[in-house]
């Protein structure tokens, strides 16, 4: 696909000869790569840029820390690079009213270890350590905490958004106490940035942990993950998360408790006593918590695949019992890890490609039909030629289509990456 030359001066009257660079391989967007890289340095830059791309019909694709521009079909179009690189500071925090305000382009491990300062933090773990607070919101990707603190989503209580003509727009507020009502907001966390750019987050904080430890139990069996995710969440340890890992040899549900120094050894022992029934128990020390590895994603040269799949709370054994079937039938060797509490679960596929294309078809054919979905995060171009990243969206494809319509109908941001080629 040719991307189409980009004249510059425009560009240049707006961010400074400076901010903008021809684009490289490692620009690239599923193979298509932009003309241009431009860096803004605030919500009215961007708001420029982007009046300037609709004008002149070019695509533009909104950059973190690019850790996710590798999720969704591939565009249809990318000419800009729109990165908020310099757009990363920590705006304002008020500890005592428990909120941050931050730009888009912060790292969100550098936000978090501002607010550690403090004894605070955004109750937010995501997989992906150069993942920035915009990214983060965009793909709505929240890691093991969400278990107890729930999504991103759930978090965010405003922010400042510059929608594809160039509006800036804002929605909540600074203080958790004055967001009342549905927060406009909330409609670009998941949205993979196709309906505008995130230039601005506030979050409401929590807590940091005095206390924390980790139980594991060895499971053999998928009953025996679910029955021991359900023994925990359905008794009194509240804990902060439930995770599955299933990968060769390592068969096991771990359970992250955070406290008071008294309150985590109570939960520890009440933990070690549910989780007994289902295999040998043990609380992980530092080496062996680290040791349980991320959420499967590509290491790159290799032809994995990543894949989510999502199914009701009481659907953990059958969802695995699906995609290892599958994988197996199929020689394709698939690695686990998962929210267990809700049946999330990521599968790192590896094999051939035509396999790990059926293992998902299938896997999706029948999650779908009992109300879950399957997604492919990450695959080489290849694969996605085979294969749609999101399936099918059901009732949920005619709204998005009415959102997309409403705040950019020229389809000027990352056009075909989301749901049904939008």
């Amino acid at each position: 696909m040719e991307t189409k030359k980009v004249d510059t001066h425009g560009l240049q009257n707006i961010v400074g000869d400076e901010n903008i660079r021809e684009a490289t391989e490692d620009d690239a967007i599923d193979g298509i790569r932009p003309s241009l890289v431009v860096e803004p340095g605030s919500a009215e830059e961007t708001s420029e840029v982007l009046k300037f791309a609709r004008s002149e019909g070019l695509a533009v694709s909104p950059r973190g820390g690019g850790t996710k521009m590798g999720w969704g079909n591939p565009p249809r179009a990318a000419d800009i690079v729109l990165s908020l690189s310099r757009m990363n500071e920590v705006i304002e925090h008020v500890p005592g009213d428990q909120v941050v305000r931050v730009r888009a382009g912060a790292k969100l491990s550098y936000v978090q270890q501002t607010l550690f300062r403090e004894n605070q933090m955004i109750a937010l773990d995501p997989p992906y350590p150069d993942a920035t607070v915009g990214g983060v919101i965009a793909s709505n990707d929240s890691g093991p905490r969400r278990y107890k603190y729930n999504t991103v989503r759930d978090l965010i209580i405003g922010t400042t958004v510059v929608l594809a003509d160039g509006t800036i727009a804002k929605s909540g507020g600074k203080v958790v106490k004055n967001v009342a009502g549905y927060d406009f907001g909330k409609l670009f966390a998941g949205s993979l940035g196709t309906l505008g750019v995130i230039v601005e987050a506030n979050f409401r904080l929590h807590p940091l942990p005095e206390s924390a430890r980790t139980v594991a139990v060895e499971v053999g069996s998928y009953e025996a993950a679910q029955g021991a995710a359900h023994a925990v969440v359905h008794s009194q340890v509240e804990p902060t998360a439930v995770e599955l890992h299933w990968d060769g040899d390592k068969k096991l549900v771990s359970v992250l408790l955070e406290s008071i120094p008294e309150g985590v050894e109570a939960k520890e022992e009440l933990a070690h006593v549910l989780l007994k029934p289902f295999g040998e128990v043990r609380t992980l020390n530092d080496d062996e918590y680290d040791d349980l590895g991320p959420v499967p994603r590509p290491s790159g040269g290799n032809g994995e695949v990543a894949v989510k799949l999502s199914a009701p709370p009481a659907e953990l054994a059958s969802t695995m019992e699906i995609v290892l079937g599958a994988a197996e039938r199929r020689g394709v060797k698939a690695r686990l890890r998962g929210h267990a509490a809700t049946a999330i679960v990521f599968a790192g596929l590896s094999g051939g490609e035509g396999s790990i294309a059926e293992v998902v078809e299938e896997a999706r054919e029948i999650m779908v039909r009992r109300g879950g979905s399957v997604v492919v995060r990450e695959a080489p171009e290849s694969f996605k030629t085979k294969v749609d990243a999101w399936g099918p969206a059901g009732d949920h494809l005619a709204l998005s289509r009415a959102l997309k319509d409403k705040f950019d109908a020229a389809g000027t941001l990352n056009p075909g990456r989301f749901i049904g080629g939008i």
